[in-house]
């Protein structure tokens, strides 16, 4: 079983304002297209960078989830600071997750090349950026998702994770 946490990042959402409408999108894709995953923690923080990194830390220290996906704070509005959070816990970028995210977003809006999400490694957990759109964070982990459950294999060290390893041929 691999273990997620959903990490919706809003200020709005942190007060009561406005209900995350995000992070249940995000349950319900993994639900349905990731049926090995299992949603084992769920959150939603402030758009502060303590509180942001805390909980990705704790989750990933202590409670050794295997993939962690935020949402939200990763746009130009000055309180977008998810990827600066993000960047700050991780001991290892993984850029291709956010450059295919962003390309494939490109043919959909072009709003996408605004996107500062990111995505890296914290010892045996990959943490992810996505939107804070319902939408946005919802295609974006159908572009991922076909490599998730290498990257986790490779992070678990598996003794078989490198036969995965196959090149196309063109």
């Amino acid at each position: 079983m691999i273990r997620v946490g959903i990490l919706t990042v809003s200020d709005r959402s942190a007060r009561g304002e406005r209900v995350d409408a995000s992070g249940p999108a995000l349950a319900e894709a993994l639900a349905t297209r990731w049926p090995e995953a299992t949603v084992a923690e769920r959150g939603v923080v402030p758009d502060e960078r303590p509180a942001i990194a805390a909980t990705l830390i704790r989750w990933a220290d202590e409670l050794r989830l295997d993939l962690i996906l935020t949402t939200g704070g990763t746009g130009f509005a000055s309180r977008d600071v998810t990827p600066e959070a993000t960047r700050r816990v991780i001991e290892r970028e993984a850029p291709g997750l956010a450059e295919a995210m962003r390309s494939d977003s490109l043919r959909v809006t072009p709003h996408a090349m605004l996107s500062r999400a990111v995505a890296g490694i914290r010892g045996h957990t990959l943490i992810v950026n996505l939107p804070g759109s319902p939408k946005g964070a919802v295609e974006n982990l159908g572009t991922i998702l076909p490599v998730l459950p290498h990257a986790v294999e490779l992070l678990r060290e598996a003794p078989d994770a490198e036969q995965h390893h196959v090149r196309r041929e063109t």
